[in-house]
């Protein structure tokens, strides 16, 4: 890593094409900005997209393969997908903390984005090692491709990115983790459960980051936030939000059911 300045070093994270050198370079840059190496900075252009690996193979999200997470195979999609996700969660992360360092918020503000980057490198790495137990790695597999549209259509806006990214994506998270934990407990795959319950557990603290700082900018600009929030997300998110809804963790998190029950879609329209 070059950069003196967070800034600098968050477009150094996005501009990585390599997926294990990514989650290498946002964990260096993570603990050089938590042993005070690094300024915040400012003014610098963040890339319209991240660079990617060659591998794994993007697709449309209508045109990926529709799998089964049934038997060995299917373990090792469903690690693959979380892996990919995780990859994208690293760039949204330091994208967030980049595109956004001139604005005027806390240094805490950056601790906390710079942190949820940290994590999801270190999950991305867990996720890896558990791939190649199974004798696979990141990118053997097709991966959509519709990710990083919530940083392209909230990237002029620091509320509606809080919005999109944590308190809909992240909350997703949520809501189907447990489910895959149970099903990789059932199939006696303990270790990747167990990784499973590591990113479960820290995503919390990540929704509640990004409810906490829209709810700060909220009071801050005098607006009230769950209306604030229904509008964002009805503007910058495509389709409604799915029940169920892990309510339990999603309340743990500081996100009540205020926020996102008015935009969820009928269960007798799914």
């Amino acid at each position: 890593m070059e950069a003196s300045s967070l800034a600098l070093a968050a477009r150094e994270v996005l501009l990585c094409g390599d997926a294990d050198g990514k989650a290498r370079l946002a964990r260096e840059v993570a603990a050089a900005w938590r042993g005070g190496a690094l300024s915040l900075g400012a003014d610098v252009a963040m890339p319209d997209r991240p660079n990617r690996p060659q591998r794994p193979d993007l697709r449309l999200p209508r045109d990926m393969p529709r799998r089964s997470f049934k038997g060995e195979r299917g373990r090792v999609a469903l690690l693959h997908s979380l892996a990919h996700i995780e990859l994208n969660a690293i760039d949204l992360a330091f994208d967030l903390a980049g595109r956004f360092a001139g604005a005027a918020m806390p240094r805490e503000f950056f601790d906390d984005w710079v942190g949820v980057g940290d994590d999801e490198a270190r999950h991305f790495a867990m996720l890896q090692a558990r791939l190649s137990a199974h004798g696979a790695t990141y990118g053997d597999l097709p991966a959509h491709d519709g990710l990083w549209q919530a940083a392209e259509e909230t990237r002029h806006d620091l509320l509606a990115r809080l919005a999109v990214v944590p308190m809909v994506l992240e909350a997703r998270g949520l809501d189907v983790t447990p489910q895959m934990i149970g099903r990789l407990t059932d199939a006696g795959d303990h270790e990747s459960a167990a990784v499973l319950e590591t990113i479960y557990t820290e995503e919390q603290r990540h929704v509640g980051a990004g409810t906490r700082w829209f709810n700060f900018l909220c009071g801050e600009a005098g607006i009230e936030p769950e209306a604030a929030f229904h509008a964002l997300v009805r503007r910058h998110f495509r389709g409604a939000l799915k029940p169920p809804f892990n309510c339990a963790a999603r309340h743990a998190a500081g996100l009540p059911p205020g926020f996102y029950e008015p935009l969820a879609v009928p269960l007798n329209r799914r």
